[in-house]
């Protein structure tokens, strides 16, 4: 199969792109990043360097592709113009109008938890955005939204609250439950979407490794450490929200992870997952995960 995948050679970008390889497929990676060119064809993949809000570019690198795969990247959470409905809105167009130039008959979007809310999801609120984009599709061509729950490595920007207050902490509680997965868990998951049959024209798949309460996750990430007593601590949205301004976050998104977190606490975020469920879970749980955490712990 010939395959475009956006998103370079990240967390999920590298080991979809090993793994499509090693099982034979004709696989083209986009990258913002002129010195991935060389990375990307040392794996055996085929570069295509440029942004992926130029229509005209995304239309050359997926043409003759038998499927894409798009994943709207990271903002920058410190600009302080920046705005992301606009942001993500932008990049949901910009897919589903250069599929639909291009020709391509199957999309796999990497989207996310909460996605199908189109509001009270906080920072994810433009995640419906893309999906909404790319439904907008003619039906014959077919469309699988991978949505993963929380990815463990979120945690790391927790590593300062643990060093200066022996704490984890965030407007959810400790007996409030979260699913968490790792990137390889998610390429996993997408690695299967490009390879099963039949294809429905418009699909939703979660990508999962645990579920588990915060009081949980923090025992596990503090017994790796050597602070088995860690707790997990519910602190007020305004607490949050003025801590993320602090660490130099737009104070407009800041709100919005708080309200993203506050979802969590409240179920909203997972309503589908759960009236959906039940889901597979992939092999990484949060036990592998602490292994890595307390590495970065002992040397950062």
């Amino acid at each position: 199969m010939k395959i475009t995948l956006a998103g370079s050679l990240g967390h999920i970008g590298r080991p979809l792109t090993e793994t499509l390889l090693a099982n034979g497929h004709d696989v083209s990676v986009i990258t913002s990043n002129p010195e991935r060119a060389d990375e990307i064809r040392g794996l055996g993949a085929q570069p295509f360097v440029g942004r992926l809000q130029e229509i005209e570019f995304l239309k050359q690198a997926f043409e003759g592709a038998d499927l894409a795969y798009v994943i709207a990247p990271p903002a920058d959470y410190t600009d302080q113009n920046l705005v992301l409905r606009d942001y993500f809105g932008k990049l949901g167009e910009a897919f589903a109008n250069s599929v639909r130039a291009a020709g391509v008959p199957r999309v796999i979007n990497l989207s996310s938890i909460g996605a199908h809310l189109e509001r009270g999801n906080g920072i994810l609120e433009g995640t419906y955005l893309v999906e909404q984009s790319l439904d907008a599709l003619p039906e014959h061509v077919a469309v699988t939204h991978v949505r993963p729950t929380e990815i463990y490595y979120n945690l790391y920007g927790q590593l300062p609250l643990i060093r200066e207050h022996g704490i984890l902490a965030s407007v959810t509680a400790p007996e409030d439950t979260n699913v968490w997965v790792a990137p390889r868990d998610i390429a996993a998951v997408v690695v299967e979407e490009i390879e099963r049959e039949p294809v429905e024209a418009r699909r939703v798949r979660y990508a999962a490794s645990e579920e588990l309460t915060y009081g949980k996750l923090a025992t596990t990430i503090g017994t790796a450490i050597g602070e088995p007593e860690l707790p997990w601590v519910q602190i007020p949205a305004a607490q949050l929200t003025d801590s993320l301004v602090g660490a130099g976050l737009q104070p407009a998104i800041a709100a919005q992870m708080t309200e993203m977190y506050e979802a969590i606490h409240s179920g909203l975020l997972y309503e589908h997952y759960r009236s959906t469920g039940p889901h597979a879970f992939g092999p990484t749980k949060a036990a592998d995960f602490a292994k890595e955490y307390a590495q970065a712990y002992q040397h950062d």
